[in-house]
């Protein structure tokens, strides 16, 4: 599967919004999910890229996760801004990552990714409970390049 239209139908992509939209409840904090075929650049960079091109390096409290994933290079990232990096244990993105990637390795991609989802918005709201007045600072649809 080469194709980002390919690698989820509407209605997976649509239970992948409705996890983000079910994780920010609980946190101040801003998810996102980017697919893109590929890069040719090194994947962390481009996820660097690409949050910064979502603005997730915006929010107030800085505390944006990104899930970048490249399909045909059979790649992905987890990262977050400097808030949340600075909140969660140091092997949080490791093992978060570690569990996306068996549910990836059974071609269950849209598990994995609301798995990771759901273990970012624990640690979100962990650390930056929702509180009155909080608003949706980013989209919860999914990007793609």
């Amino acid at each position: 599967m080469s194709k980002v239209e390919d690698f989820l139908t509407y209605e997976e992509e649509q239970e992948i919004v409705e996890a983000i939209r079910m994780a920010e409840k609980e946190t101040s904090g801003e998810i996102r999910v980017h697919i893109e075929k590929t890069t040719s650049i090194d994947t962390f960079d481009r996820a660097m890229e690409v949050f910064h091109l979502l603005k997730m390096d915006q929010t107030q409290l800085k505390n944006g996760v990104l899930i970048y994933l490249a399909v045909k290079d059979h790649a992905f990232v987890i990262c977050g801004d400097k808030g949340i990096n600075e909140a969660v244990t140091p092997d949080f993105w490791d093992s978060t990552k570690d569990l996306m990637m068996s549910h990836f390795k059974n071609g269950n991609f849209k598990l994995g990714l609301i798995d990771g989802i759901a273990r970012a918005g624990e640690q979100l709201s962990k650390y930056f409970p929702w509180e009155h007045g909080d608003t949706n600072e980013l989209s919860n649809e999914i990007s793609k390049g």
